[in-house]
């Protein structure tokens, strides 16, 4: 008997919001039955999204998936099954320090995400310090996910591997603008809209880390090479593991710089395109 063919595509990267789940944040049946037919033929399917980890292990169960979670746009690599932190990119205490400091110039309240997930929040937060509408609503939304940490911009706590703000989509544009002219390829950044907030974000990490760093670093493990790798996203986090992947796809619903860069265009979040790209990566392996 010969032995069954490797698949074309070894490794599915999704990004989660506006990709997984639908505009009201459910994962549909037909894109549940399409991600466990492509674990069933052999593909790794690791989700890949710039939530927060809490904020994503309750997909893990309905997936059935037994592979780590990269998290916060590449800078938090987890393994669901036992919380293990499995891969980190802190910043150093100066670039931390200097990029806080500028958000603060801009008028803005950085948040600080850390490893302390077994602590029982995401995130530090200054209490005392000027706040917007925006930011407001997050904190309103997640009430226990934050610590008051005072002195947050001088002293700010070690670990920290994500900064995030809130702000109109021209404030942040401005902040990320300046983070870049100040800090030259010293950070990675991204201005991109939650569907769960109506403002916009400012995200901000090391230099050179995005979702397409952890998913080679998760690709190097399971030695697959990069052309074996498919990424499907629709929003500018998603932009450098769309670019990098041996196939790029972008929903019909992705942002149009998102939509540029992609080698194929699938159907929207609402339409389950998903479906689409599994039935694409199927055909690969029987032909």
């Amino acid at each position: 008997m010969q032995p069954k063919a490797m698949p074309r595509f070894r490794l599915l990267a999704i990004d989660i919001d506006g990709t997984l789940v639908n505009s009201r944040s459910e994962l549909t049946c037909p894109t549940r039955r399409a991600i466990l037919q492509a674990k069933q033929a052999g593909i790794r399917v690791a989700l890949a999204t710039g939530r927060r980890y809490s904020q994503t292990i309750h997909l893990i169960e309905p997936l059935a998936i037994d592979v780590p979670l990269i998290t916060a746009s590449g800078s938090l690599v987890k393994d669901p099954l036992d919380h293990r932190t499995l891969y980190k990119a802190t910043f150093d205490s100066p670039t931390l320090c200097e990029m806080a400091e500028i958000v603060d110039r801009f008028g803005f309240h950085p948040l600080m995400c850390a490893d302390t997930f077994d602590e029982g929040f995401d995130f530090y937060f200054d209490q005392q310090a000027a706040k917007n509408p925006f930011l407001d609503e997050y904190m309103q939304f997640n009430p226990r996910s934050g610590r008051d940490w005072p002195g947050l911009i001088k002293c700010p706590p070690d670990g920290v591997f994500n900064v995030f703000t809130f702000g109109t989509h021209a404030e942040m544009l401005a902040l990320q603008s300046q983070l870049e002219h100040q800090m030259a390829g010293r950070l990675s950044t991204h201005v991109l809209r939650s569907p769960r907030y109506s403002g916009h974000i400012c995200e901000v990490a090391m230099g050179g880390v995005t979702k397409w760093s952890a998913i080679e670093w998760l690709a190097a493990l399971w030695k697959i090479p990069n052309d074996s790798i498919c990424a499907v996203g629709d929003d500018v986090n998603d932009l450098a593991m769309i670019r990098a992947a041996g196939l790029g796809i972008a929903m019909g619903n992705a942002q149009p710089v998102v939509l540029a860069a992609a080698d194929r265009i699938v159907a929207t979040h609402d339409e389950d395109g998903l479906v689409q790209v599994v039935e694409w990566l199927l055909e690969t392996e029987t032909n």
